[in-house]
């Protein structure tokens, strides 16, 4: 049972990790739509758009697989999530929801030689907002402050709120950002833009290690049982090492120009937050109360939802691959890249 229990919301770790090198991407997109500035402004949002168009709606599967392990797999810690933050998961809903529409809109005035549009602003709003949301709430899961007894009401629980939490927005915000910087660079073959962008991956891989630094200093207030668990395991000096080290070589190969090591420096650096989160977390689902264990289905459940992820991947990984193929081969191998 344990052993199920276990695998299963490793696989909700998968997802998210996932989500974070794909799909937080498209949202990084949005704030570099919004942030647009300069004679180039029109040029880097008709990129970020042409970026994001074959892949945004795939991108969101994986929060979707996410949802349903923890729905199927952990009813007991989906049900207090989903009660005691209700307003947050709401709003981030919302945001997504009324993203995709507005860049449905914004995309086609863009390649419509008609500008920008109010549809551009919603959209570049809605990618800044939701990361926020996605990691407040993230934060507040791991706060202790998220309680069984006190849930008893919808939307009762105001935890995201607290310094720790949003701390934790803000660094999923600046990782996004930080990767879309990265990826974009590699989208276009014009020096200018890419200079652009590579600008903004420099000053967002700064903006990521001073929040690597910021919050766990508000976790030893706002998370005091999960700061323990990060700064103080076994693992914890390893990680900051290899963390630390895929920051910085993000940063330099970003100032040497070697994209292609930057770009795998700075999913290094995404996946490694993740992987730390994860294993500060471990063994809880939301502290202090519900572990994977005793918030877990039965046995039976647990092993017909593995049997279900195993038969949709044979499904969903290949059709994936060939989108990605299709639509982003040039952009993976780098061969956009010209001097």
């Amino acid at each position: 049972m344990a052993d199920l229990s276990t695998t299963a919301a490793g696989s909700i770790l998968a997802s998210l990790i996932i989500y974070t090198l794909l799909g937080g991407a498209d949202f990084g997109g949005g704030v570099w739509d919004l942030l647009a500035r300069g004679p180039r402004a029109n040029a880097q949002k008709r990129l970020v758009a042409h970026a994001i168009a074959p892949v945004w709606e795939t991108n969101h599967v994986w929060i979707i697989v996410a949802v349903v392990i923890l729905f199927s797999g952990f009813p007991a810690a989906y049900s207090l999530i989903s009660t005691a933050l209700f307003v947050p998961l709401t709003l981030m809903l919302f945001g997504i929801v009324v993203r995709g529409a507005a860049f449905a809109f914004h995309s086609h005035h863009l390649h419509a030689d008609e500008g920008g549009s109010s549809w551009g602003n919603v959209f570049a709003g809605a990618s800044l907002v939701t990361p926020l949301l996605l990691g407040s709430i993230i934060g507040a899961v791991s706060s202790g402050d998220i309680r069984p007894q006190s849930a008893g009401s919808v939307g009762s629980s105001f935890a995201w709120l607290a310094p720790f939490p949003v701390s934790v927005g803000l660094l999923t915000l600046a990782v996004f950002s930080h990767l879309a910087a990265v990826y974009l660079v590699f989208e276009t073959d014009d020096p200018a833009i890419r200079e652009d962008f590579r600008i903004r991956g420099l000053w967002s891989s700064v903006a990521v290690a001073g929040l690597l630094v910021l919050v766990p200093l508000l976790a030893r207030s706002g998370g005091p049982d999960f700061y323990q668990a990060l700064v103080g395991s076994e693992w914890s000096a390893g990680l900051v090492f290899l963390t630390a080290t895929a920051a910085l070589g993000a940063h330099v190969s970003l100032l040497l120009r070697n994209y292609s090591l930057a770009r795998v420096c700075s999913a290094a650096q995404a996946v490694l937050v993740m992987l730390g989160w994860g294993a500060a977390q471990y063994p809880f689902l939301v502290r202090p109360d519900l572990t994977i264990p005793s918030a877990a289905s039965p046995y039976a459940t647990l092993r017909l939802l593995l049997i279900a992820l195993g038969a949709g991947a044979v499904f969903l990984l290949p059709a994936i691959f060939v989108l990605l193929r299709v639509f982003k081969g040039d952009v993976i191998s780098g061969r956009r890249l010209k001097p």
